[in-house]
């Protein structure tokens, strides 16, 4: 599921409560966090990865992908409600 994807690959950073945290870096927050209305968003960052965040698609395949954007879009006091599927994430692959 998206929740186990979370807690297993991105809540270290991310924490448990989507806040994020700072430290010996910046790690940006989920919980609130506009930039996830549009899906490609988190999608990109996900595969792509930018600054301490790496890419991941070496990782989680585009079903755990498209499960783990939906759960940061629908948790943390985000109200994206609208699903993230495999084939979104499949299509930005070029898949």
């Amino acid at each position: 599921t998206g929740e186990q994807v979370y807690q297993q690959v991105c809540q270290a950073c991310h924490m448990a409560d989507g806040k994020g945290g700072k430290g010996a870096g910046m790690i940006p927050a989920l919980a609130r966090n506009a930039k996830l209305e549009e899906p490609g968003y988190p999608i990109g960052m996900i595969m792509q990865g930018r600054g301490a965040m790496p890419a991941l698609t070496d990782l989680l395949k585009p079903a755990q992908i498209a499960a783990v954007v939906t759960y940061v879009r629908t948790h943390f006091g985000n109200s994206y409600k609208k699903p993230v599927t495999e084939a979104e994430v499949k299509m930005m692959m070029g898949q």
